[in-house]
C-alpha cells in the first residue's frame, strides 16, 4: 500500500470515527470558574484552562487556540514521556537525535537548536533552564508523566503574560496532589532493550488540612544496537554501535495547606550519544551527557473578595550539565585519545505577584510583576588545557497587564500587554489583542494577534572555544514573532466539537551560529527571518461509556524569507487520530494512535520520507480499581523513519526505533 493510500484511509477514518466522539461535560458557569483556585483546577473538567490568561476560564473564552491533555488519556494511551504526549497534539511534531527529545511547533523546529522558542511550565513555574533556555520533554522531565493531571498546550505568543521564550507555544503541566492519588501506589514496567522503571508515590489529605504528595521514580534502558551507514567501515566496527543507554531518578513532593502551596522536584538523568556529534570517536561508551535540575517553589493564593484574588509564587532553580566528548587528536596512526568536557552551572530565583479583578462587570483584568535573579551563568570547556571558563550573573523584570470586557453579550474584547527589562539587551515591549465573538450558542469566532519575544541566552552570548573555532558576539538582539490568527470552534452536538485554525506569522531577528568571514570563526549573530502559515483543523468528543476520539490535520508553509526556501526541518503535513475504545466496560480499554508525518528537508537539501507510525495500548483495571496492567506496542507496523539530523551529526538523517514494547503493573493499597 502506497504512502497516500494510508494517508486517504487515514484521513477516511479520521472523520467516521470522530463523528462517533462526544465533547466533556458542560463547564461551569462564569462567576464560579472566575471564584476557583487553581488549587480547585484539579477537578475541573476539560473545557477549562488556566494557561492562557493566568486564570480559569471556558477554553471558548480563552483568547488563544488551547488543546488540553488529561492524565486519563496519558494512562490509556500508553504514553511514557511527557514528549510522547505533545506529540499527539495539532500542529506538534517532535524529533529525536539519539540524545534528546526536542520540539516542533506550527511548521519550525530548528536543527540543533534547544527548543528555545516554547516555554514549559510546571504547576505554573518555569522550566526552561537559564543558560541555554532549553526545556526537557523526555526523561528529564522533573515530574514522572504518572503524576500528571493534564496538559495545557497553548499555542501561540504568550510573552504579553509570560515573557521570553514563549514564541509558539506556552505548555504547562499540571500535576497531582494528594486527594487525587489518596493512598500509596507502586508501578513498576519493563520494555524493550531491557528497559526498566520503578515508581511509588503516595498521596493523602490529612485531617489538619494538609494535602500531600510524594513520589520517588527510578528508572533505566540499554537502548538498541544501531547502524550508520556513514561509519560503515571496518575501523569504525562497520557502522554498528551500541551507546544509546539511558538512566535517569525524580523525586517529586507537592504540599497545600490553606492558602499556601509548595512543590519540591529533583531528577537526574545519564545518556550515551550513539552519534558520534561533533566529530566525537565512533563507538566510544564515554561520549555521553550528565543533566540534573531541582525546583524548590512556594506559593500564595487568596481570595480577598468575592472580586479580587492574590497570587505569590518564588522559586529556587538549580541546574546542571555535564558532558563527556571523546576526541582523536592524533596526526598518524597512533590513536591520541583526549576526552573533553563541558559544563553549565545554572542558579537562579524567581518571584511574580500576581492580581486578578472583576472591577466591574463584564470586566475580568490581570496585572502583575516578575522578577529573576540569575545568581550563576556558568560556561567551562576544556580537556588537555582550558578553552572556556565563563561565570555570570544576571538579573531581569517584567510588568504585565490583560484587560477582557465583554463589550457586548457576544462579543469579547481582550488586550494585554507585557514590558521587560534584561540586563544584556534593555527592554522588550509586547501586546496582545483578541477578539472573541459568540456566533451562536455553540459557534465561536476568535481573531487573535500577539507579539512574543526571546531574549538572547547565556550559551549565545558568552560561549566559544578560546578563538580555535569560535568565538563571542559584540551583542545580540532578541528574537521576536509577530502572529494573526483566526479560530472558528463549534459544537455540533453535546457530543462532538471542532475547531478550525488559519494562521500566519514572521520572525525576526533569528539568532544563529554563522562563519564570520573576517577570521573563519563560528560566531552567533541576528540575521534570518521566516514567514509561515498554515491551517489547524481539528475534531474530538467523548462518550459517557468511555469511547474517546480527537483527530487534526495541520498543514504550513514555513520559508526563510531571504532565500524564499523551505525551512528544514518543517514537514507541510501532519495528520493524527486518537481513538479510546472500551473493550471490557469500566475494566479494559484500547488506545490506538495513528499519527502521519510529511517528508522534512534535511540540512544537506535532501528529505526524510513521510511516515505513519501506529501504537497500541491496552489498559486493563480491576473491579476495585486497586490493579491496573498495561501493555503498550509502539510503531506497531515496524515502519523505518528517520529525522533530519544537526549540524553537528555526520548523519543527515537519524533512524528511530522500530517496533517496541512496554508492560506495566500498578497497584494502588
Amino acid at each position: 500500500m502506497t504512502t497516500c493510500s494510508v494517508v486517504h484511509r487515514l484521513i477516511a477514518g479520521w472523520l467516521l470515527l470522530g463523528a462517533c466522539a462526544a465533547q466533556a461535560a458542560a463547564p461551569e458557569d462564569e462567576d464560579g470558574l472566575f471564584d476557583m483556585s487553581l488549587e480547585d483546577l484539579m477537578s475541573v473538567e476539560i473545557d477549562t484552562v488556566y494557561s492562557a490568561s493566568k486564570h480559569l476560564q471556558k477554553v471558548s473564552e480563552a483568547p488563544s487556540s488551547v488543546t488540553i491533555i488529561t492524565a486519563d488519556e496519558i494512562r490509556k494511551y500508553g504514553y511514557r514521556t511527557l514528549a510522547e504526549v505533545l506529540r499527539s497534539v495539532p500542529g506538534f511534531y517532535v524529533n529525536n537525535d539519539r540524545n534528546y527529545d526536542y520540539l516542533g511547533v506550527r511548521g519550525f523546529r530548528r536543527p540543533g537548536d534547544y527548543d528555545t522558542r516554547t516555554l514549559l511550565l510546571v504547576d505554573g513555574h518555569r522550566f526552561n533552564e537559564n543558560i541555554g533556555d532549553s526545556p526537557v520533554f523526555g526523561m528529564q522531565l522533573v515530574v514522572d508523566v504518572d503524576l500528571i493531571e493534564r496538559v495545557e498546550i497553548v499555542r501561540g505568543p504568550g510573552s504579553s503574560l509570560y515573557g521570553s521564550n514563549a514564541l509558539l507555544a506556552v505548555v504547562n503541566v499540571i500535576t497531582k496532589d494528594g486527594k487525587t492519588l489518596d493512598g500509596l501506589e507502586v508501578s513498576g514496567e519493563v520494555g524493550s532493550f531491557d528497559t526498566q522503571k520503578g515508581r511509588i508515590s503516595y498521596g493523602e489529605v490529612f485531617d489538619n488540612g494538609l494535602n500531600l504528595l510524594v513520589s520517588a521514580t527510578k528508572g533505566d534502558g540499554d537502548g538498541p544496537q544501531l547502524y550508520f551507514e556513514e561509519f560503515d567501515d571496518p575501523a569504525t566496527a562497520d557502522g554498528l554501535v551500541k551507546n544509546d543507554d539511558s538512566d535517569f531518578h525524580n523525586l517529586f513532593l507537592r504540599a497545600s495547606f490553606g492558602d499556601f502551596g509548595l512543590i519540591a522536584a529533583h531528577t537526574a538523568s545519564e545518556k550515551g550519544i550513539p552519534t558520534a556529534p561533533w566529530g566525537t570517536v565512533f563507538g566510544d561508551r564515554r561520549t555521553r551527557v550528565c543533566d540534573d535540575t531541582t525546583l524548590l517553589g512556594l506559593s500564595y493564593e487568596r481570595e480577598i473578595s468575592d472580586k479580587v484574588s492574590v497570587k505569590a509564587q518564588t522559586a529556587y532553580h538549580h541546574y546542571n550539565y555535564d558532558g563527556r566528548y571523546v576526541y582523536d587528536h592524533s596526526e598518524d596512526e597512533t590513536p591520541y585519545i583526549v576526552v573533553s568536557k563541558d559544563y553549565y552551572r545554572g542558579r537562579w530565583w524567581d518571584s511574580e505577584l500576581q492580581v486578578t479583578a472583576r472591577p466591574f462587570e463584564r470586566h475580568i483584568v490581570t496585572a502583575g510583576g516578575e522578577f529573576r535573579y540569575n545568581a550563576r551563568q556558568d560556561q567551562a570547556n576544556w580537556d588537555e588545557e582550558v578553552y572556556l571558563d565563563d561565570s555570570r550573573h544576571s538579573k531581569n523584570w517584567g510588568l504585565y497587564i490583560q484587560d477582557e470586557f465583554r463589550v457586548l453579550d457576544d462579543v469579547t474584547l481582550v488586550a494585554g500587554v507585557r514590558y521587560d527589562r534584561y540586563d544584556t539587551f534593555g527592554g522588550s515591549t509586547n501586546p496582545r489583542l483578541a477578539m472573541i465573538y459568540d456566533v451562536s450558542e455553540d459557534t465561536t469566532l476568535k481573531l487573535l494577534y500577539g507579539r512574543a519575544f526571546r531574549a538572547p541566552n547565556a550559551y549565545e552570548l558568552y560561549y566559544h572555544d578560546g578563538g580555535s573555532t569560535t568565538k563571542a558576539p559584540l551583542d545580540l538582539d532578541p528574537e521576536t514573532i509577530d502572529t494573526y490568527e483566526v479560530v472558528l470552534e463549534r459544537a455540533f452536538t453535546p457530543n462532538l466539537s471542532a475547531s478550525l485554525s488559519g494562521f500566519y506569522y514572521v520572525m525576526d531577528d533569528l539568532i544563529g551560529q554563522y562563519v564570520d568571514p573576517d577570521d573563519d570563526l563560528l560566531v552567533f549573530t541576528n540575521i534570518d527571518e521566516v514567514e509561515a502559515r498554515g491551517v489547524e483543523l481539528a475534531l474530538g468528543g467523548r462518550w459517557e461509556d468511555g469511547l474517546r476520539a480527537r483527530t487534526s490535520y495541520s498543514y504550513v508553509e514555513a520559508e526563510d524569507r531571504a532565500t524564499d526556501e523551505r525551512l528544514a526541518n518543517s514537514p507541510r503535513h501532519l495528520a493524527k487520530l486518537n481513538l479510546i475504545a472500551p473493550v471490557v466496560k469500566d475494566t479494559l480499554y484500547a488506545g490506538l494512535e495513528i499519527q502521519y508525518n510529511g517528508r522534512s528537508r534535511t540540512l544537506a537539501g535532501d528529505h526524510t520520507d513521510d511516515f505513519v507510525l501506529t501504537n497500541l495500548a491496552l489498559t486493563y483495571t480491576s473491579p476495585s480499581k486497586r490493579l491496573e496492567i498495561a501493555a503498550g506496542l509502539y510503531n506497531l507496523f515496524d515502519v523505518d523513519y528517520a529525522y533530519p539530523g544537526s549540524g553537528e551529526h555526520v548523519q543527515d538523517q537519524i533512524e528511530q526505533d522500530g517496533r517496541t514494547f512496554r508492560i506495566k503493573l500498578t497497584y494502588r493499597f
